[in-house]
């Protein structure tokens, strides 16, 4: 969706009565609330990118290291349904400082149940569970940068 039409809909909510804006435009959904009251100081974002590293030519590398390398470097994969972040944004498990976190470890949920809260872009958006289960693990700290794909939670 493009930057522009993005401000003007965060305007109309703003200087309209209205609480909650929805709109989907192909693939693309923006969901904007407004929240009287709450005020959530966003996290600056940094982007850090890896480093390089020299590419080692092939006679000087031996296949047995590098094999173990890639083994050890994947990290197991979680047992259950991983709900992963579709943006780049702070990750917070409330809807405010001080308040209730969505939910908890062991919580049961159901699909349509507010997980967390994705801030981008000065956007609160609003992450849902797409499965039933229980929570048993939270993979994300509350007000930690988050990237797209990152896992957030095991639901099993």
């Amino acid at each position: 969706m493009d930057l522009r039409k993005l401000k003007t809909l965060i305007d109309l909510v703003a200087e309209s009565g209205i609480a909650e804006l929805e709109v989907t435009e192909g693939e693309d959904k923006v969901r904007i609330v407004k929240q009287p009251g709450a005020s959530i100081a966003p996290a600056p974002l940094l982007a850090h990118a890896a480093p390089v590293q020299p590419a080692v030519a092939a006679s000087h590398a031996s296949p047995a290291p590098a094999a173990a390398t890639a083994a050890t470097a994947v990290p197991e994969e979680p047992k259950g349904h991983v709900v992963k972040s579709p943006m780049v944004g702070t990750f917070y498990r409330a809807s405010g400082p001080g308040a209730k976190p969505f939910v908890e470890m062991g919580q049961a949920v159901k699909p349509g149940d507010t997980l967390c809260i994705i801030e981008a872009m000065k956007l609160l958006n609003e992450i849902e569970a797409e499965v039933a289960g229980s929570v048993k693990e939270i993979l994300a700290e509350n007000g930690q940068a988050v990237e797209y794909g990152q896992a957030l939670f095991v639901i099993g």
